[in-house]
This record gives C-alpha cells, structure tokens and sequence, in this order.
C-alpha cells in the first residue's frame, strides 16, 4: 500500500492567520473548536498536561450525549481558559499536527478563541493590569513604591483584600521587585575580549534583558552577563528592549503583541547588524521570537531574521562548548541538582543542553525533572486557576523533594518561584546560570 506523502514529512505549526476574514468570528471558532474537541475526546492522550483537557473530557462525559455534541457552545470557554499556552501538547504529544491531515494544533486554536473572546468583550481591569507587564513592573520597581509592593505581598490581610478585589489569590507566589534593576546593577556594553566566533556562534551577544530580567531577576541577568564573560563573549545589555509580548499573547491582544514586536525589532536589527547574538534569561520571551511572532508574522523577513539570532543561553554555551570555545575550568562542585527544565524552553527543541552544560561541573549529578510547573504567566496568580496551577505544579515539587537536591532550579524565572512556593520550606531556587557563576567561582 502506498504511503502518503505527508506521512514521511516531520510534524510542523503553520502560521497563524490572525488578520485573516473568519480568525475571530464567532461560530466559525465554534466550529473549530468542536471538530478539534471531538479528535481530543477520541485521543485523550493529552489528559495529564494540563486542567484543559480534564475539563473538555468532563464536559464531554457528564453531558447527555457522552460526545462533544452533547456540549453547550458556551462552556467551550470553560476549556480555553484554563490553556495558557505552554505548547507542551502540540510539541510532545499531539499525533496529529500538520501535515496529518486533520491538522490539530491545540494551543494556536486556543490563542484564537482568547482572541475571538478578546475582541467580544473587554478584559476585566485585573488581567489588563498584570499582562501589562512594562509599564507595572516600572512603577512597581521605583524606589518607596517597590518596598511598599514587596511588604504588601507578605501581609495576609492585604492579600486578602487584593483576592476579594482584584482577583489575586492570597496564597499566589508574586515577583519581589528589585529597585536595582538589571540596567542599573549591569554595564551596558562590556566588549574587553576579542571575540571568537564559533560554528553558528558570533561570540558578541547582545541580552535581552526582558521585564522580569530588568525588575525581578537583575541578579540572573548579572550571572549571565558575567558567565558570558568568563566565557570570552563580548556583552551588550539591551536594557531598552521592552516586553516580548508573551502575556498580551496569553490574553488574545494580538495587536498589541503586533505593536511590541515592532517597538523591539528596530533594537535586535541594530545589535545584530553590529555582529551580536540574541539572548534572554526568560525561555517565553526567546519562544516568542524564535516561534511565536514568525508564526504571526510569516512573511516578515525580519522577523524571520531576529528569530534566527535568538540562543537560549545553555544552547549556546554548549554550542561554544563543542567548538572549544567554552571554559571547562571550575572552582566548585555543585553537588545534587534537581532541573526543571521549563516548558517554553523544550518547545523549542534546543535538547536537554542546561543539563548538559552543567554536568560538565565535576561532582555534579543533575536530576532533570520533564514536567510543568503549572506557573505560567499569570494563570498561578489568579483566584480561579491557582488551585489546578498547584495541582499541575505537585509532581514536580515532589520530584525535587525526593532530590534531596543541594541546589535547585528552572531555566524558567517563575518556574523556579513555583518550585519554591510549592516546596514551603525556606529554600531558594536558583537560576542554571547562577549556579554556573557559582561553580565558576566568579
């Protein structure tokens, strides 16, 4: 018998087309939705990612027709509500994504439907406020006001009152803000070593500080720049770089994920055109333009160009690592270490290279732990999702308990917050990089 040509070709996303006549009308999501919804009910493969899929299957089964027919049109939103678009199912799970030809993409259909939802009605003034990451983290990082927004986030009574007002649970695990900020804290521009390039490596990389880098995490940042540094690759800070986009993305604004990547383009273009590689501490703002936005934005060459440039740091230092360009030289072991490798990080199927790197270090045993964390963006810090976010993030607290670990940590900022807030214990996570600087002894 014959074989289908798609059938020998590797499983691809197609690009999104958002500014297409039918992408945000109502029924004819409806209709997607219920014949991707009907394949999931018959596959159900996918049922321990994520509450999204435990939720269509319940609906399924406790309606009167056991099928997806026998679903209310309204209660489809029960389930895109509760995706945050960690992509785990289309890029480990999903037989059926292009080119098979029923062409399933569950996250990108979830996109649509927020999107669709988005241009229906207003988002309530609570999930404006917390994707608007920019403008809130600034504010929240000005002196007085920061040190008023971390106490705030450790008196039991004003979390309860920010549960009962703004929708913010009152156990939720919240970003301290830094005063210090990364652009603060970090040179712009450390270019003292001659750069060797490498097989797909300039050896200038130019970090993409990001939100969280500049105003939650500077410390990251720092390691990374420093072990970029003892690693001899000339360093430029792009502190003026403003949000990925990634949370206006999780809410459906896809014009303002349109508008940020045409504010951040022009910063890229111009270290790129100066011999500097990509880079950010955040595995979802490196996604977004390795990933997301080309898939918006297909036919944009420069996109296209930005999104070639883009390293996750692991992958790159393993790449200079096996061109002999890295430094192997390490003062201290870092013992056990219990990995979470983050969701937004294998998606973009760069392999295992933080565990990699990291088991170089001498008296090192890394355990890598291949499960979410359940933190997302914002779906953690909700009144409505922090419960399943919890119950996503249980196995994974769990595998890093029984690690007995001497250090752990995610590639992932927030990932690692989730790990620590679920653990309840007094230890901290820590970043990969950081431990990196630390058995570096720098």
């Amino acid at each position: 018998m014959p074989i289908a040509e798609g059938n020998l070709q590797a499983p691809k996303r197609l690009p999104i087309d958002w500014q297409g006549a039918d992408f945000h009308d109502r029924d004819a999501v409806d209709a997607e939705l219920e014949r991707v919804f009907d394949i999931c009910h018959g596959c159900r493969r996918c049922v321990n990612l994520c509450a999204a899929f435990p939720t269509l299957f319940d609906l399924v089964d406790e309606s009167d027709t056991m099928e997806v027919d026998g679903v209310a049109k309204a209660d489809y939103d029960k389930v895109v509500a509760q995706c945050y678009l960690c992509d785990l199912c289309a890029e480990t799970k999903c037989p059926y994504l292009p080119p098979h030809d029923w062409a399933v993409d569950f996250p990108h259909l979830m996109l649509r439907a927020k999107a669709a939802r988005f241009k229906e009605q207003k988002p309530r003034w609570r999930d404006r406020l917390i994707t608007s990451t920019s403008p809130v983290f600034k504010v929240a990082s000005t002196p007085g006001i920061g040190q008023m927004a971390n106490g705030a986030a450790k008196t039991n009574l004003l979390r309860r009152i920010g549960e009962r007002v703004a929708g913010i649970h009152r156990d939720a695990p919240l970003p301290t803000f830094q005063t210090r900020t990364a652009s603060k804290r970090v040179a712009p521009v450390y270019e003292d070593v001659t750069p060797t390039p490498g097989a797909g490596t300039t050896g200038k990389v130019a970090v993409y500080v990001t939100c969280y880098g500049e105003h939650n995490e500077p410390d990251v940042v720092e390691d990374l720049v420093r072990v970029l540094r003892h690693n001899g690759v000339a360093v430029k800070l792009l502190a003026d770089a403003g949000c990925c986009g990634m949370p206006k993305l999780e809410l459906g604004d896809l014009d303002a994920v349109a508008a940020k990547k045409d504010a951040n383009l022009p910063v890229f273009l111009e270290a790129m055109e100066a011999g500097y590689d990509l880079m950010s501490i955040v595995p979802s703002c490196t996604l977004m333009y390795r990933q997301e936005i080309p898939l918006l934005f297909p036919g944009d060459e420069q996109v296209a160009k930005v999104g070639a440039a883009f390293f996750d740091p692991f992958e790159y230092l393993v790449a200079r690592h096996r061109d002999g360009l890295a430094s192997t030289r390490f003062a201290n072991s870092l013992g056990e270490v219990a990995y979470h490798a983050a969701c937004h990080q294998r998606v973009q199927a760069v392999g295992r290279r933080t565990r990699e790197f990291l088991a170089l270090i001498p008296g090192t045993r890394v355990t890598m732990i291949e499960r979410c964390s359940g933190h997302d963006g914002t779906y953690a810090v909700k009144a409505e999702t922090y419960a399943a976010a919890m119950k996503i993030a249980r196995p994974v607290v769990r595998a890093v308990r029984e690690a007995k670990p001497d250090a752990y940590g995610s590639d992932c900022p927030m990932a690692g917050r989730m790990i620590e807030h679920g653990l309840g214990d007094e230890t901290r996570a820590t970043h990969p990089i950081s431990m990196l600087r630390r058995a570096y002894g720098i």
